[in-house]
């Protein structure tokens, strides 16, 4: 049976990977904020989180906990519709990003032709949540955090699809299974180091689309408060909380497919390498916060223009002349 050209089993099963989903994105937040608390103390030489639960494991619980207690305070003159609507809008979209991604052999929500197009069309919607927390929130840091946040994402969205499209072009295929089923099981046949150059630009690119220091300009607590969420509270703010680890988990799970062979490994394909490379690059996005400081905003978007840009269509035009001379 079908409604409007999609089968009953194609729904349930849509519908049951986003719950999945949505329960991956709750579990690895609180995963990842302990991770990360331990990780930076790690690093800067201090025990993290160790009171509440053995060694501290149940401290993100709590806290998640009180901040979905607290009560969501709406400030004098915001756009009523449009301040409720940023952190549903910053969330729900991150589920169809999730749909195209191969996590195993035959663990895919749904085999899309074009999957990278999905992923990068449905991107787009955190930088429109991002501007409409701004200018919802009558706010002025939140004005110029919004402002900052748009500049960030449209500059850094352009090297990131011209590093995914020299992956595409290798391959032949927008397919993510057929790009993962292309790299196979050898690690050296991985596009990380057929596509060095990509490769690189692509783990600067995940930073700073994910607003993560030393690119976190966009919410600079120590310039704009919490930029474009400053007047957000709870709910709300947990919402935007929730969405910033769920983009991470999804770049690296992107990065993952595209560059470390996704599900393939050394010993037995499957669902588990996924997972263990992307927590890999999870981490990496961890270990730069709390090693590198933040940079200027004009020196953010210098990196870009002047370097990374041209960097990727370089790569771009080498990849598409080796691929026509062999």
């Amino acid at each position: 049976m079908e409604i409007s050209g999609i089968s009953i089993l194609s729904l349930v099963t849509i519908i049951v990977a986003c719950l999945l989903v949505i329960a991956l994105m709750v579990v690895n937040a609180l995963v990842m904020v302990y991770v990360e608390r331990k990780g930076s103390g790690f690093i800067q030489r201090r025990p993290g989180p160790y009171e509440v639960g053995p060694w501290g494991t149940i401290q993100a619980a709590c806290d998640a906990m009180k901040l979905l207690a607290k009560e969501l305070f709406v400030p004098a003159n915001v756009d009523f519709f449009l301040y409720f609507l940023a952190p549903v809008l910053a969330f729900l979209p991150v589920l169809a990003l999730f749909i195209p991604i191969p996590f195993g052999p035959f663990l895919t929500t749904l085999k899309v032709p074009d999957g990278v197009v999905l992923i990068l069309a449905f991107a787009g919607f955190g930088l429109l949540a991002n501007l409409l927390a701004g200018y919802a929130s009558n706010n002025k840091y939140g004005i110029l955090g919004a402002g900052r946040a748009v500049s960030q994402g449209v500059a850094y969205e352009i090297p990131m699809i011209l590093a995914l499209l020299a992956v595409v072009f290798q391959t032949g295929s927008m397919n993510l299974s057929e790009i993962v089923e292309a790299q196979g099981s050898a690690p050296w046949r991985w596009n990380f180091l057929c596509q060095p150059i990509a490769f690189f630009i692509y783990l600067v690119t995940l930073v700073a689309e994910t607003n993560r220091a030393p690119f976190d300009l966009p919410e600079g607590e120590s310039e704009l408060t919490a930029g474009f969420h400053t007047e957000y509270s709870g709910m709300g703010f947990a919402l935007f909380f929730l969405a910033e680890y769920a983009n991470m988990l999804l770049v690296s799970f992107v990065c993952a497919t595209f560059f470390l062979g996704g599900y393939k490994g050394p010993i037995l394909d499957g669902f588990w390498w996924t997972f263990i490379k992307a927590y890999a690059v999870m981490w990496f996005i961890v270990w730069i916060r709390w090693t590198f400081p933040r940079v200027r905003f004009d020196q953010l978007l210098n990196i870009n223009w002047k370097w990374l840009l041209p960097l990727s269509i370089l790569n771009l035009w080498i990849t598409a002349v080796v691929i026509k001379i062999v």
